[in-house]
């Protein structure tokens, strides 16, 4: 049975898209043709535009918006209210990867923006992703990344801490007792889905309604997966640590004792996460990650759990 590269729910033989999965991309979305580049030509666009872009990093990407009647994906170099990210060679599955670990989120209660997977017309998959800094037509919300907070560069960005990341939590967000338990989840989410690069430039604070909090989450994938051999399992180090991290790490230190989170609280993100953990292996089931690249996730999925103390739900 096949499955929307949207929402991974399944489709009738002979269909790419589920209309709920369109309706996510555009209310009035009633097909998408394939990204009309080769994986080739989407390389080439991204160095192209590289220095037009308003959101930088390594991976390739570049903006677009959605021909709603056309039913395509139309490159720009301007007010893109999408982000399309072709596979960053020489890695494999990356999109794939990013496109299931971030749908395994919201599963988990994480917020995260609109997603999935495009195909090319050379059938390469383009992960592509809805800007959460851009309102209405043409509206811009201000964030500043965790880097532009502590006045890193690209070059710095991993010199840093998770003690750190904590304290621009509290200091930088309006309401730091319902953002610390995000975070909490969020990087716990991150350990269990063997994510080692969650540096500063992949933490963002949002202003909205004179509000500041946590962004949705983005940038979320297996790194493992994609490098093959991880040498660390945090970007930055926790108390000192960026590998062997242990439940007593992470729930007794990080949790209770630097974040301040109640037990209660604690409780009920391990309880959400055990929850989510049946529809992960569903979702990890139905993605377009290779047999291979699903049996290794699952087995470091595993291994973290075991890890955290939370039941593998099998």
């Amino acid at each position: 049975m096949p499955f929307c590269p949207i929402t991974l729910n399944p489709v009738p033989e002979g269909t790419l898209y589920s209309p709920e999965g369109l309706r996510m991309l555009h209310p009035k979305l009633g097909q998408l043709e394939p990204l009309g580049l080769s994986h080739r030509e989407q390389l080439r666009q991204a160095r192209l535009r590289a220095d037009k872009m308003s959101v930088q990093g390594v991976q390739p990407k570049f903006s677009a918006v959605i021909k709603v009647k056309q039913g395509r994906f139309e490159i720009v170099d301007r007010n893109g209210k999408y982000l399309l990210k072709p596979n960053p060679p020489p890695f494999e599955e990356v999109p794939a990867n990013e496109a299931v670990t971030m749908t395994m989120a919201a599963a988990a209660g994480i917020e995260v923006p609109v997603h999935g997977l495009v195909p090319a017309i050379d059938g390469s998959w383009v992960y592509v992703i809805r800007r959460f800094d851009r309102v209405g037509r043409s509206g811009k919300r201000h964030v500043e990344d965790f880097a532009q907070l502590m006045a890193a560069t690209r070059e710095t960005k991993y010199q840093s801490s998770l003690e750190k990341v904590a304290s621009l939590v509290e200091r930088h967000c309006t309401f730091p007792a319902l953002e610390k338990p995000k975070l909490a989840q969020r990087l716990l989410f991150c350990f269990l889905t063997g994510n080692e690069d969650m540096h500063l430039k992949n933490f963002t604070l949002q202003v909205a309604d004179d509000t500041v909090s946590l962004s949705p989450a983005y940038d979320l994938l297996n790194t493992s997966l994609v490098l093959e051999e991880a040498i660390e399992e945090t970007a930055l180090p926790l108390k000192g640590k960026m590998k062997n991290l242990t439940r007593n790490l992470w729930i007794d230190y990080f949790c209770k004792e630097r974040l301040g989170l109640t037990d209660m609280i604690v409780d009920d993100l391990l309880a959400r996460l055990e929850a989510a953990v049946p529809r992960w292996r569903t979702l990890l089931s139905r993605c377009f990650l290779s047999t291979e690249k699903k049996t290794i996730y699952s087995n470091l999925l595993d291994d973290r759990l075991d890890r955290l103390g939370i039941p593998r739900g099998v």
